[in-house]
């Protein structure tokens, strides 16, 4: 038994899916029925890990693992993290108006 997992900003799905020991985490998820849910996955694109570690197609599953689908990231963390930097380095030098 092993968990495959895909969550959308709204939704969350985990389902448990009996498979033979040493199946592939491509075999579970194929078996999983989550392709055919959700056709936005693509095996080719989206990337997949086992309890959060990045992992391969081929990996070997042992009993209880959860294989994770992860999305596209919608905006690149680096490039967030530098706006947020740069708005607050703004907002501390600016200090507002001094009201006489």
């Amino acid at each position: 038994m092993v968990e495959v997992a895909y969550a959308l900003p709204s939704q969350q799905v985990i389902l448990p899916v009996k498979v033979a020991l040493g199946t592939t985490a491509e075999a579970a998820i194929q078996a999983s029925g989550l392709l055919a849910k959700f056709p936005e996955i693509d095996l080719a694109v989206n990337k997949i890990g086992l309890f959060g570690k990045l992992s391969q197609l081929d990996t070997k599953l042992r009993h209880l693992d959860r294989v994770e689908i992860y999305r596209p990231l919608i905006a690149d963390p680096k490039e967030v993290r530098r706006q947020r930097a740069a708005e607050g380095k703004v907002m501390k030098k600016g200090g507002g108006d001094i009201a006489e």
